[in-house]
C-alpha cells in the first residue's frame, strides 16, 4: 500500500505537468483496472508529441501565486523536460513569440483576464490554453467572453480549465494557501471591516476545496464552536454539497476526480482550528534540522538564503549571500529534514566518508588521483574509464548536495552559538517548571544570547505555560526587565489579552516516552565533541573554515522529549479517540460534525462576519453523535487558521509515524497527516504582528 500512496506534493505535481502537457489526458484503456489509478492515483502524464515526433515547444505565462505554486515543487529543468523553452511574468513587458502554444496559470481575475485579451489581440502566442488557479466566477466568464468577442480572438483560444491548484506545497505533506504572513493580525484585528474577513473565509474556504479536489475525496469536517474556523467549515460544506447536488460530471465523481485520479473509498477527516488554540509552537525554539532552518535562516518557497563570509580567514572583507534550493530528488534533506540537529551533523560525516570511499573505489580502479583528474585520464582501461564516467554525475551530485548541506549546517550553528538557541530550546522543554525568579534571572542576563527577541519569545511561552499566578506587580518587573534588554514588548499587551482564552484550549502534554539516553545527564548533555574533530576536518576539506572547532564545540547535543503539542493531541482525538487521553478527548468534545456527503450532517446558510459578530448567526453543522465522536481514521488534513509552525509539522508527522504500528502493521492501521495552513511563518514575523495588535489593545 506504501509504494502507491501519493503524497499531497505527488498529486499536486502530477496535475501541473497534465497542464504543462496541455491537458492531455491519457486514454480510457490507461485507466482501467490494472492501472495504478484504481488505487486512487493520479496517471503518470508523458510529454506529447507533435507531427514529427518532437515535443511541442511552448510559453508558460504565470502570476504571483502561479510562480509561488509552480516553483515550490518544480525547477526550471523539470520545465524544459515538459517542453516550457521560456517562463514570464503575466505582469512584465513581454515580446511577441508568434505561433507558439502559451500555458496561461494564473487566478482568475480581472486584471489578469484584461491582460490575457490584450496578449492575444496583440498576437504575442497562439494558441493560449488558460488555466485558472481556481474556479472563475460566472460574471468573470462571461466578462472575459464579451472581451475575447470584441477583440476577436476567440480563434486564438484552444482551451480555458478551472485547476483548483490554488495551495502551495513545500513538502510531501505540508501545504499553504500564501496568503501571506499577516493573516493571524487580519483574522484577529478589530479593525479589519467585515468584508476584508469575509474576502480572507472565501479565500481559505476556495484553497481548502481544491485541497481536497486534489487528493480526489470529500473530507469529514470538525471544527471547533466560534471564530473563523466554524465560519470556513460551513461555507466548505456548503460548497461541497451545492457541488455535488449541481454538478453533472462533479470532481468527486466515482469514475475519476479532475485530476483524474480514481477516488478512494477512504474518507480523511479535515481538522479546521483556529491559530489562538496554542500560539505556543509559533514562537518555540526548536531542535529539528528544518525547524532551525526556518527560525535561524530566511527559508521561503524551499529557497534558502545563507549569509557566509567572502574569506574565512579575514571577516574584515565582508559577507555574501548564496541561494539553495531544497529538491524533491535531496536525498539528504528527505532523510534529515525531521531530525535533530546533532544527529544530522553525525549523519553529514558518515555520508562524506561514504562519499569518500565511493570516490577513491572509482579512482583506485581507473588509476587516477582523483575524480577531477578522471577527465583528463587516457592511460586508464576503456571498461574502468567507462565504469568511472557512468559514476562521476552522480558522484559530483553528491558532493554539492553534501557541500550545500555543509554550509547550512555552518550557519545554523554560527546562529546556534550566537542566540544560545540550545540553552533556549532546553529550557522550553521543561517551562512549566521554570520559576518566576528564574526566568527573570534569565532575562537579566546580558550572556543569554546576542538577540533580545529570543527572551521576549521564551517568556511569552513561560508566560502562556506556566500554572503559576502572574500578578500586575511580577508583569511590570518582567516588562522592565525586557525593556532593558531592548525588545519591543508591545506583543505583551495583546498576549495578556488572549492568554485566558488559550490557556483553555492548550493541552499540556509530559514527554510520551522515557527518553533513550536517560543513564547519565552527562551522556544525554554531552558536547559535539565525539564528532567535532572529524566533522572539522571534513569542514576544512571543503574549505568552510578553520575556526569550526570553536563553532561546534559547547552546542549542546540532546534528543528532544517525545512531546506531543496541543494541536497534535487534538488530531488524535478526532482521528484516534481510543487511544486519546481524557483531556484531548474532552477539548474536542464539543466539535462541530460536517458530513457534506450526508443529508443529516447539513449546515444552515453559512454566515458572513457581520452576523458572527452581531451574534445572529443560527448554529451550523451538527453536535456529533457518541458513535461519530468516537470515529476513528486514517487519513486527516490538520489546517490552521493563522499562520502555521514548522514545528507542528514536524510533530504531526512524528506522531503519525510512531502511531501506525511500523510497516508490520495492517494497513488501515497506516495513519497519514496532510497539515496546512494560511502561511508558515517564523517566529521573527510572528511576534511582528503580536507587536502590531499589541499595539491596537493599548
Amino acid at each position: 500500500m506504501s509504494s502507491t500512496y501519493q503524497t499531497l506534493r505527488d498529486r499536486q505535481v502530477a496535475s501541473i505537468e497534465r497542464i504543462l502537457n496541455l491537458n492531455h489526458v491519457p486514454q480510457e484503456t490507461e485507466l482501467h483496472h490494472e492501472s495504478p489509478s484504481s488505487n486512487g492515483l493520479i496517471p503518470k502524464s508523458t510529454p506529447i508529441l507533435n507531427s514529427d515526433g518532437e515535443p511541442i515547444w511552448k510559453v508558460l505565462v504565470f502570476d504571483g501565486l502561479g510562480s509561488d505554486v509552480i516553483s515550490s515543487v518544480l525547477r526550471v529543468n523539470d520545465l524544459r523536460g515538459w517542453g516550457i523553452t521560456i517562463h514570464l511574468n503575466i505582469n512584465a513587458n513581454r515580446h511577441p513569440i508568434p505561433d507558439v502554444p502559451v500555458i496561461y496559470f494564473v487566478e482568475p481575475t480581472a486584471k489578469n483576464l484584461e491582460l490575457i485579451t490584450k496578449d492575444l489581440q496583440a498576437g504575442l502566442y497562439s494558441p493560449a490554453y488558460i488555466n485558472f488557479l481556481t474556479s472563475i466566477s460566472r460574471p468573470l466568464l462571461e466578462e472575459f467572453a464579451s472581451q475575447t468577442a470584441q477583440s476577436g480572438t476567440s480563434e486564438s483560444i484552444s482551451q480555458v480549465f478551472d485547476q483548483y491548484l490554488n495551495f502551495i506545497v513545500s513538502e510531501p505533506n505540508l501545504f499553504s494557501l500564501g496568503m501571506g504572513k499577516d493573516t493571524y493580525l487580519a483574522m484577529n484585528s478589530a479593525q479589519i471591516s467585515d468584508d476584508e474577513m469575509d474576502a480572507n473565509v472565501d479565500r481559505i474556504m476556495s484553497g481548502l476545496f481544491s485541497v481536497a479536489v486534489t487528493m480526489g475525496t470529500i473530507p469529514i469536517i470538525r471544527c471547533p464552536k466560534g471564530g473563523a474556523a466554524e465560519m470556513i467549515a460551513a461555507k466548505l460544506d456548503r460548497k461541497l454539497r451545492d457541488h455535488i447536488l449541481n454538478a453533472k460530471d462533479n470532481l468527486f465523481s466515482a469514475k475519476t476526480s479532475a485530476n483524474g485520479a480514481v477516488t478512494t473509498s477512504s474518507r480523511p477527516v479535515l481538522i479546521i482550528v483556529d491559530r489562538n488554540v496554542d500560539l505556543v509552537p509559533m514562537l518555540s525554539h526548536s531542535w529539528t534540522y528544518q525547524s532551525l532552518i526556518h527560525d535561524v535562516l530566511s527559508m521561503r518557497l524551499n529557497r534558502i538564503t545563507v549569509e557566509m563570509p567572502v574569506d574565512e580567514a579575514d571577516p574584515s572583507k565582508g559577507s555574501t549571500k548564496k541561494s539553495y534550493d531544497l529538491t524533491q530528488s535531496d536525498f539528504f534533506w528527505n532523510k534529515n529534514a525531521s531530525v535533530p540537529f546533532p544527529q544530522v551533523a553525525e549523519d553529514i560525516d558518515a555520508e562524506l566518508t561514504r562519499y569518500k570511499d565511493d570516490a577513491a573505489e572509482v579512482t583506485k580502479k581507473t588509476g587516477a588521483n582523483s575524480i577531477e583528474d578522471l577527465q583528463n585520464d587516457t592511460g586508464a582501461s576503456a571498461q574502468h574509464l567507462k565504469a568511472a564516467i557512468t559514476l562521476l554525475p552522480e558522484l559530483r551530485e553528491r558532493k554539492a548536495l553534501l557541500d550545500m548541506h555543509m554550509n547550512i549546517a555552518t550557519a545554523l550553528l554560527k546562529g546556534i552559538k550566537d542566540r544560545q538557541l540550545d540553552n533556549f530550546f532546553q529550557l522550553e522543554e521543561d517551562i512549566k517548571k521554570q520559576t518566576k525568579a528564574q526566568i527573570l534571572e534569565l532575562i537579566n542576563d546580558s550572556d543569554k544570547g546576542k538577540d533580545a527577541a529570543d527572551k521576549l519569545r521564551l517568556f511569552i511561552i513561560w508566560f502562556l505555560s506556566t500554572e503559576q499566578e502572574v500578578s500586575r506587580a511580577d508583569m511590570e518587573r518582567f516588562e522592565e526587565a525586557l525593556k532593558k534588554s531592548e525588545v519591543d514588548i508591545t506583543p505583551l499587551a495583546y498576549i495578556r489579552r488572549v492568554r485566558e482564552v488559550t490557556r483553555m484550549t492548550m493541552i499540556t502534554s509530559a514527554p510520551t516516552q522515557p527518553q533513550p539516553t536517560q543513564s547519565t545527564s552527562a551522556e544525554l548533555f554531552r558536547g559535539f565533541s565525539s564528532i567535532s574533530s572529524r566533522l572539522t576536518d571534513r569542514f576544512k576539506d571543503a574549505g568552510l573554515g578553520a575556526n569550526f572547532d570553536n563553532l561546534i564545540s559547547g552546542v549542546k547535543n540532546f534528543l528532544p522529549a517525545n512531546k506531543d503539542l496541543t494541536l497534535t493531541k487534538i488530531t488524535e482525538s478526532l482521528m484516534d479517540p481510543q487511544n486519546a487521553s481524557t483531556s484531548a478527548l474532552q477539548k474536542t468534545e464539543g466539535f462541530l460534525y460536517f458530513d457534506p456527503r450526508s443529508a443529516n450532517a447539513r449546515g444552515t446558510v453559512p454566515p458572513t462576519a457581520k452576523d458572527a459578530r452581531s451574534g445572529t448567526a443560527q448554529s451550523r453543522g451538527i453536535e456529533a453523535s457518541f458513535g461519530q465522536r468516537r470515529q476513528g481514521f486514517s487519513e486527516a488534513i490538520v489546517f490552521t487558521v493563522g499562520g502555521g509552525s514548522m514545528d507542528e509539522y514536524g510533530n504531526l508527522q512524528e506522531w503519525a509515524k510512531r502511531t501506525s504500528g511500523g510497516a508490520s502493521g495492517a494497513a488501515v492501521a497506516r495513519k497519514r497527516v496532510v497539515y496546512g495552513s494560511t502561511e508558515l511563518v517564523d517566529a521573527g514575523s510572528f511576534l511582528g504582528e503580536l507587536g502590531k495588535l499589541g499595539r491596537e489593545s493599548t
